[in-house]
């Protein structure tokens, strides 16, 4: 699996439009705590479904998106941060600790 790199709003305007699921991970480069949710999320992530569209966000050079983010799918701001999106909407809002596939694939079935 790789992560498709969100830097635009017209990306995140696509993601909103798109049927199925779609995933989101807000990342800081900054915050260890971030990098070590980022690395325990991909030790996991082949339980995801293989056509799932996996978006990653480096929130420090796209602050903007991250507040877009935050604004279209009425979640809280955080870092790190998963959203589960589907359909357009927000299914599933995890953040630090809390970021886990395994909870991700019980909202998936």
């Amino acid at each position: 699996m790789e992560w498709i790199s969100l830097e635009t709003a017209s990306q995140l305007d696509n993601i909103k439009q798109q049927q199925g699921y779609s995933l989101i991970f807000k990342h800081s480069t900054r915050c260890s705590i971030s990098m070590m949710a980022k690395r325990r999320f991909e030790l996991d992530w082949e339980d995801l479904p293989g056509d799932m569209p996996l978006y990653f966000l480096d929130l420090i050079k796209h602050r903007d998106i991250s507040a877009k983010i935050a604004q279209d799918f009425q979640v809280h701001h955080e870092s790190p941060q998963l959203l589960l999106i589907k359909d357009g909407e927000c299914v599933l809002d995890q953040s630090h600790g809390g970021i886990s596939v395994d909870e991700t694939v019980s909202v998936l079935s």
